[in-house]
């Protein structure tokens, strides 16, 4: 069930905080909701939107000079698949890098919404480095020997370093007509020769004999296709 106005999102979320000991007053110096609970005198501010997007979260850092525990609040539509205020998981890995809690309201046709907190505000980050990642970029960084791809590219077939290194293969190849590895380890330098030959991933070799292998219509046409590619090197 979608709402229409974010003013929706208010009665659900002022019962959340007030059932845990906050007074709630809404729209108090432009904030949405703001609360103090009536023991420890802490002040929050929730900013609230029907979905996720830039401008909420641009405004709940600005909450954040306040001093004040600042939350954010959107809507949990069941039926946008997909969409990017879908990716809560995402969503509140972000909020917790700022220090910012946020909430989600699910509304249902037939029963009360339900009010669910996704982090809390000062919660420790759930996702750390990733090492392993790390060196792969850095991996494939260093094993291209140049600048391939146009940044921001979208369903176009990048030039990694797997590809290049088969590329090389398919150069050299095509200058033999058939060559074995062990040759064409000898004309490229690459060390994995045999295993670019063998898995033929892009199906651009082909066996003629033991030991011996040839270029298919598919490697020839990629000669071409990566006819820049291969003119920076020579």
């Amino acid at each position: 069930m979608a709402i229409e106005k974010e003013e929706q999102l208010y009665a659900p979320i002022k019962r959340f905080f007030h059932a845990k000991g906050y007074e709630v007053k809404g729209e108090v110096n432009h904030c949405d909701l703001v609360g103090v609970h009536q023991q420890t005198g802490e002040v929050i501010v929730v900013e609230m939107k029907k979905t996720f997007n830039l401008a909420l979260l641009l405004q709940g850092v600005e909450r954040l000079r306040l001093g004040a525990t600042v939350y954010l609040a959107v809507e949990r539509n069941r039926k946008k698949s997909g969409a990017v205020n879908q990716r809560y998981t995402d969503l509140a890995e972000l909020c917790r890098r700022l220090g910012i809690g946020l909430l989600t309201v699910t509304f249902y046709a037939t029963k009360a919404p339900v009010v669910e907190l996704l982090c809390m505000p000062g919660d420790d980050p759930v996702r750390g480095n990733r090492p392993s990642k790390a060196r792969r970029l850095l991996y494939e960084f260093k094993e291209r020997s140049g600048d391939y791809n146009a940044g921001g590219s979208y369903a176009r077939k990048l030039v990694t370093a797997y590809r290049e290194r088969a590329l090389r293969c398919a150069h050299a190849m095509d200058q033999l007509e058939h060559a074995s590895p062990a040759q064409l380890v000898k004309l490229t330098g690459i060390r994995n020769v045999g295993n670019i030959l063998r898995d033929n991933h892009y199906n651009w070799f082909i066996k003629k004999n033991r030991g011996v292998y040839a270029l298919t219509d598919e490697g020839r046409q990629a000669l071409q296709e990566y006819e820049s590619v291969i003119a920076g090197w020579t």
